[in-house]
């Protein structure tokens, strides 16, 4: 994982079960084999425990611990972390936050993520006072010209 979340996914409905087969199959290619996703209980009202995808069995196993508007997939090797975009969200704040969150170089949190669609976000990663000193000594401590 590069940053909060690895990549985005924007599912039509609230029904897991009917959503998580087509998102399933990219990630396949890269984990090789999908074992389980976990999910927020709270984003999902109700979900299977298991699925069958491409004939092999995904554990479905909702936590109250999994951070609220992500889902991990997790392969023999490997997880991935995806930002979930709401069902209802339009278009194209959809489009702009799933884009943002496929950046290579993003690492936005999951709210500052999902703000981004509606206006209310930067889109750029948020600095804690460490990464922003580390910056400041890297940048030679000097305030840009403009300033």
């Amino acid at each position: 994982m590069t940053g909060h979340v690895d990549g985005a996914w924007w599912p039509r409905t609230r029904d897991l079960g009917t959503e998580l087969p087509a998102l399933l199959v990219l990630p396949a290619l890269r984990l090789d084999r999908i074992e389980r996703v976990a999910y927020c209980l709270a984003d999902w009202p109700q979900a299977p425990r298991h699925l069958t995808v491409d004939g092999a069995v995904v554990r479905l196993e909702g936590f109250r611990s999994q951070h609220p508007g992500t889902v991990t997939v997790v392969g023999a090797r490997d997880r991935l972390t995806l930002l979930v975009v709401p069902p209802e969200t339009e278009p194209a704040d959809a489009e702009h936050i799933l884009t943002t969150a496929a950046h290579r170089d993003n690492r936005d949190t999951v709210e500052n993520l999902l703000a981004t669609g509606n206006g209310h976000g930067t889109g750029t990663a948020t600095d804690s006072g460490d990464e922003a000193a580390q910056r400041w000594d890297a940048e030679g401590g000097r305030l840009p010209a403009s300033v």
